[in-house]
């Protein structure tokens, strides 16, 4: 795994939301006060939605944020499993962020389509200033799966036969995932402890394929946690 990834190991899920919300303001601070917008990467997830709830009542310089997905499941684009609708009625629905800022994946158009189109929107926005991502019992996150090959050098992938229901997908690359000034990871449940201790013993896993430049920050509970 990679060597500068900092552990913040907390007690309850909630409290690594807490700490996850409390440096994404920071983080946007900093990059509207530097650049004069905000490039935020979502995950989807349980962990993520409790930071997202945290976030509408937040205030912050809504008109300079940019929001992007690190994957969605191609499905309709109103149906209950999309990671966009799950953060809309969570999040962005309740703040004044610009719609034409909300740069949501056209998974609903198919894998290979929906790849195609979010890969010019990814080469358009990078480098990203923080990503949010989680990871699967498997090891797996966005919708990178163990197992799957892509081309390293896209920037978004057409994926099929998910070992989790959809089956097709669109997911950022890790190549794109990894260009970003400051990347979270949120990690929580008992169900994750054996691809952490995977994960930190070294294994070829999707996670490990992630690596900013600037330290990787992991918040995990204890019940994920089990060294």
């Amino acid at each position: 795994m990679q060597h500068n990834s900092l552990w913040h190991t907390m007690e309850t899920a909630d409290q690594v939301a807490v700490a996850a919300y409390q440096q994404i303001l920071e983080c946007a601070e900093h990059a509207i006060a530097e650049h004069g917008s905000f490039k935020l990467v979502l995950a989807g997830g349980s962990t993520p939605e409790k930071v997202y709830h945290l976030l509408a009542k937040a205030n912050a310089d809504w008109a300079k944020w940019f929001i992007y997905y690190g994957d969605e499941r191609c499905l309709p684009i109103d149906h209950a499993d999309r990671n966009s609708l799950a953060a809309t009625q969570a999040f962005l629905e309740k703040v004044a962020i610009p719609n034409m800022q909300i740069f949501t994946i056209p998974a609903e158009l198919g894998p290979e389509q929906g790849a195609k189109k979010y890969q010019q929107v990814v080469a358009a926005a990078l480098p990203f200033d923080m990503v949010l991502l989680g990871m699967g019992e498997d090891g797996h996150t966005a919708s990178l799966f163990p197992g799957h090959q892509h081309q390293e050098d896209e920037l978004a992938h057409a994926v099929y036969n998910s070992p989790k229901p959809p089956p097709e997908r669109v997911s950022i690359s890790a190549k794109a995932l990894s260009n970003t000034q400051q990347l979270i990871f949120l990690i929580t449940g008992t169900n994750k402890q054996e691809a952490v201790k995977n994960w930190r013993s070294g294994q070829d896993l999707p996670v490990a394929t992630i690596s900013a430049k600037n330290p990787v920050d992991i918040y995990i509970d204890r019940d994920a946690y089990n060294p």
